[in-house]
Formats: structure tokens, C-alpha cells, sequence
């Protein structure tokens, strides 16, 4: 595949002026949802995968986590490594590396060949991570990039809501290596739908490319990055250890439903978000933290009570659905040229938040018990609610709806 770039990248114009590109995003919908698929279906299948790896639950779980740090750690240097590629060319090559990874994982008998393995799908998910909102903001019309990002990223809860337990499902049924072997068919597939839909685009000329420092510097970025960090930091540190949290409280044999229902919902608010998004954003990210913050309060002050532990469910699925839609959408708008990069910041700091609840969560557990879960999330969830209400200027502007460029 070539890597060659042009010398000097043009403007981002849309596939038709007028009209979303439907079938390109749709490709782009089902990378993320292979990205979030090959990262969380260990989780679900862990008893079998530690029995065939000879090693302990909580040892084998580290497949998880190893994930997770190779998309943080690396996903900033591989866009800057990456820059020049064309993007199509890029997203294949990351698709083919969650092939390869996945294949070795359902034959490997060896854990330390599986951790390995594991880790280089973190690496190519890093790929994936970094063009999907950019690549969406450049193939969208002007005034429907955010639309175009809700879709893009859409993968994301609808995977955690059904590709997850569907793999979990197929495990039960079949075997863990099945369902894995049934993620590299998917991503077979998805390779050939993005090689028929997605336009190839230049990557950036050399004169067109910014630091990770430049970016952290525009007005409004570091902001955004605080509200991201403290939001996904909470959700993972709850949603981690829910399990837990539900047992003491007494609906321990409804974290299925629980689940559900928070699925459902993460589900409807791609739907409720994508319609509004090129209109309202300041508002729908500041609604977000706001709803959030109100579903943990009342986990933390009337989890026993099992109608309002539904109800606080529902309500953060919906605010937690389409955050990643929300925040990508809120830097791309703020970056402006240098979107790549800001998206490759942003999602820098929501993989390490993802692992840096889950560590925060383990140790509060360990320390005072699962009772207080929630209350150190709702501290959290509380500084990003009030930081993007206040940031009124530049990170959230009053008048923001998308401005998202390419």
C-alpha cells in the first residue's frame, strides 16, 4: 500500500456536498466496534481463557489491561509516526493487525505468546482510535461533522452492549476460541466494506503537521481533557466493579438487568445525541455530566432501593452512551487543522482513564469496600459537570455547536 502524501493536504470537502456519507461511516462504525470488541471479550470469557492458559482468573484478566496500555501509551507516537499515510491505507493496516492478534490469541496456549499478542492489538486499536473521528470530520459536509462523528464513534456502546455478551454467548455455547475466531471474521468483512466505501484521503504534509505540545496549548483543549479525564475515570471505577457494588446492595442477581438497562440506553443516546449534536453540543456535554452525576448520587445514597438503581441505570447510559462522540466532537471543534492530533490526545487520556479506574477502583474495594464507590465517582463526575458548565469561552463555548474541520 502506498504511504505517500501529497504536498499539501486539501481542504476536507464531502463525499456528496449535501448528504451524509452513510455506507463510508458505517465502515468506520464497525472499526470501533472490532476495537472495543477485541479489547473488553476477555473479560467475559476469563474462567475458560485462564483454564486454557494455566494461570488464575485475576492473572488472565491482565489480557484486559495490557490492551488498554498499549492504546494509551502508544497511541500518541503511532499518529505522529503514522502522519503521512493515507488513511485508508492506515485503517486497513490497523484492521489486518487486530486480524493477526486475534488469531494468535485463540490458537496460544502460552500466556506470556497471549500477552504479547494482546498488546499489539492495543496497538493497532490506538490506529483505529485515532482516525475515526477525524476521518469522519473530513468526509462529512460542512455543518454535519458532528452527526458524522456520532456515527463514526456509534460502534463503541453498541458493542458494550451487544457484541460483548453475543461473544460471551458464543463462548458459552461453543468455545472462548470460537468467539474470537468469530471477531476475525467480522474484521475480514469489515475490511473489504471499507476498501469498497471509504475514500482514500492524503495524510498531512509535512508543513501541516503539529506537536502533541502545540495542540495541548490551543485555547480550550486542556480543559476538555480535565472533563474527559475526571468522566471516564468515575464511569470506570463504577462500572468496573458493579458487580460488587450491586452485591452490597442487595441486587446482586440483577446485574444482568442492570446492565441491560445501562445498555439499552448508551444505545438510544447514540440516537438522541447524533440528531443534536451539529446544533446543541455545549449543552449535551454539559447535560451529560450533569445526568451522570445525578445517577451516581442516588447509587450512592439509595442503592437499596431497586426501581431508582434502574432508573440511575438508564440514566447513566444515557449520559455515558455518547461521551466518547461528545468529547471527540468538542476537540475536533476546538483544534480546527490540527484535529488529528488533538483526537490522538483525547484519546490518550480516555484509555488511561479507563485503566486508571479500574486501579482506583481495585484499591478502594480492597481498603473500605464497595460501599464507597460511588462517592469518590460522584466527586469526580461533580469537577467535570461543573468545569464544562463554567468553561463558557473557549473549551464549551455558549454559541458551540460543531465546528469540527478535518
Amino acid at each position: 500500500m502506498s504511504t505517500h502524501h501529497e504536498a499539501a493536504t486539501p481542504p476536507p470537502t464531502a463525499l456528496d456536498p449535501g448528504r451524509l456519507p452513510v455506507p463510508a461511516l458505517i465502515g468506520l462504525f464497525v472499526s470501533g466496534f472490532i476495537g472495543i470488541l477485541t479489547e473488553a471479550l476477555p473479560a467475559g470469557l476469563l474462567p475458560a481463557m485462564s483454564h486454557t492458559l494455566h494461570q488464575s482468573i485475576s492473572v488472565t484478566g491482565q489480557t484486559v489491561t495490557v490492551y488498554a496500555v498499549g492504546t494509551a501509551a502508544f497511541v500518541i507516537p503511532l499518529s505522529v509516526a503514522t502522519t503521512h499515510w493515507r488513511r485508508r491505507d492506515l485503517l486497513v493496516v490497523a484492521l489486518l493487525g487486530q486480524i493477526v492478534t486475534n488469531a494468535i490469541t485463540a490458537l496460544s496456549h502460552d500466556f506470556m505468546l497471549t500477552m504479547v499478542a494482546r498488546f499489539v492489538a492495543g496497538l493497532s486499536s490506538a490506529v483505529i482510535w485515532s482516525l475515526l473521528g477525524s476521518y469522519a470530520a473530513r468526509i462529512a459536509p460542512e455543518g454535519k461533522q458532528g452527526r458524522a462523528i456520532s456515527i463514526a464513534l456509534g460502534g463503541i456502546p453498541v458493542s458494550l452492549a451487544l457484541g460483548i455478551p453475543a461473544g460471551v454467548a458464543i463462548g458459552s455455547v461453543a468455545s472462548w476460541q470460537v468467539a474470537f475466531w468469530c471477531s476475525v471474521g467480522l474484521t475480514a468483512l469489515t475490511i473489504a466494506w471499507v476498501l469498497a466505501t471509504l475514500p482514500n484521503l492524503p495524510g498531512l504534509a509535512r508543513t501541516e503537521r503539529h506537536t502533541a505540545l502545540e495542540v495541548l496549548n490551543l485555547p480550550g483543549i486542556k480543559t476538555i481533557l480535565l472533563v474527559v479525564g475526571c468522566f471516564v475515570v468515575a464511569h470506570n471505577i463504577l462500572y468496573t466493579y458493579i458487580a460488587d457494588f450491586l452485591d452490597d446492595a442487595g441486587l446482586g442477581d440483577q446485574t444482568g438487568w442492570i446492565l441491560f438497562v445501562f445498555g439499552a440506553m448508551a444505545i438510544a443516546s447514540i440516537l438522541l445525541v447524533g440528531a443534536q449534536i451539529d446544533r446543541h453540543l455545549r449543552k449535551l456535554v454539559v447535560g451529560s455530566a450533569f445526568v451522570f452525576a445525578f445517577a451516581v448520587l442516588v447509587l450512592a445514597t439509595l442503592s437499596g432501593v431497586a426501581v431508582l438503581v434502574y432508573l440511575a441505570a438508564a440514566a447513566w447510559g444515557l449520559a455515558f452512551g455518547s461521551s466518547a462522540t461528545l468529547f471527540t466532537t468538542a476537540v475536533v471543534a476546538r483544534s480546527g487543522p490540527a484535529a488529528e492530533v488533538a483526537n490522538t490526545l483525547m484519546i490518550s487520556i480516555f484509555s488511561g482513564s479507563i485503566a486508571a479506574g479500574g486501579l482506583i477502583g481495585g484499591v478502594l474495594v480492597d481498603a473500605f469496600g464497595s460501599h464507597t464507590l460511588a462517592w469518590v465517582c460522584l466527586a469526580l463526575v461533580a469537577v467535570s459537570a461543573v468545569v464544562s458548565y463554567t468553561a463558557k469561552r473557549t473549551a464549551f463555548p455558549l454559541d458551540q455547536g460543531s465546528q469540527a474541520h478535518g
